[in-house]
């Protein structure tokens, strides 16, 4: 989301080399200045200095006194920023306000209200998570992400059939990604589905076997209990 947010806010050309340099982006001015060093340091993971400079850019954009829909959209992804950075209330704050304004449209929408729901999780309000996961499915609800946070929060939220259903979703939509598999496994577990489990964790390791998805299912593989069949025949040469 982060790097489509900043597409959209970009006025200049882009620097040759990809992403501009600190230097480069000190020479531009005000929000523009403000824009190229949010997404450079985005780029560079410096998530907290990105989401401040993303709002100091909408300040500027909205001094004018017109009203600047990439105002709305800086604070959006200011949001998103916030969240990389492990700080969900800033998160909250800046999306409440770009959500509040006119400047988002459609997908920014939809992608705003998912961060927002996201924010709410972590801040442990899953009653607003819920209603923005639903908000945001009238826009992005060919997202596959929008299913997986959804199940996932379903299973905090201790639904079980919604839970399925979401991953079932998201599974429809991008039935190859190791951590909508890895997700399946949990959802599985969660419905006390064993075997199914297994089965999702296997994959997601077979998809994604160096990254983190696959060795976050290895590790949940190794919590499972030993199948019947093996502890049978492990009894049987006793």
């Amino acid at each position: 989301m982060i790097l489509l947010l900043a597409a959209a806010l970009a006025t200049a050309p882009p620097s040759t080399a990809g992403i501009a340099t600190d230097v480069e982006c000190r020479s531009r001015a005000e929000a523009e200045a403000s824009i190229c060093l949010a997404t450079y340091y985005a780029g560079a993971d410096r998530h907290a200095d990105a989401a401040a400079e993303f709002e100091k850019a909408a300040v500027q954009l909205a001094a004018g006194g017109q009203l600047d829909p990439r105002a709305d959209r800086a604070l959006a992804a200011a949001g998103n920023m916030w969240i990389a950075a492990g700080q969900p209330g800033k998160a909250a704050l800046a999306l409440d306000k770009a959500l509040t304004g006119t400047g988002l449209r459609a997908e920014q929408r939809g992608e705003a209200m998912l961060d927002r729901a996201r924010a709410a999780e972590a801040l442990n309000d899953l009653k607003t998570a819920r209603s923005k996961v639903t908000e945001a499915t009238q826009t992005i609800g060919d997202d596959p992400f929008l299913w997986y946070f959804s199940a996932a929060l379903a299973v905090r939220e201790n639904d079980a059939p919604l839970a399925k259903s979401a991953i079932n979703r998201a599974l429809s939509l991008a039935p190859g990604d190791p951590t909508i598999l890895f997700e399946a496994g949990h959802v599985s577990h969660f419905a006390g589905d064993e075997p199914g489990a297994r089965d999702y964790w296997t994959r997601a390791i077979a998809a994604d076997p160096n990254g983190p998805s696959g060795k976050a299912a290895r590790q949940a593989l190794s919590m499972l209990t030993v199948p019947l069949t093996v502890q049978s025949a492990a009894g049987a040469t006793k």
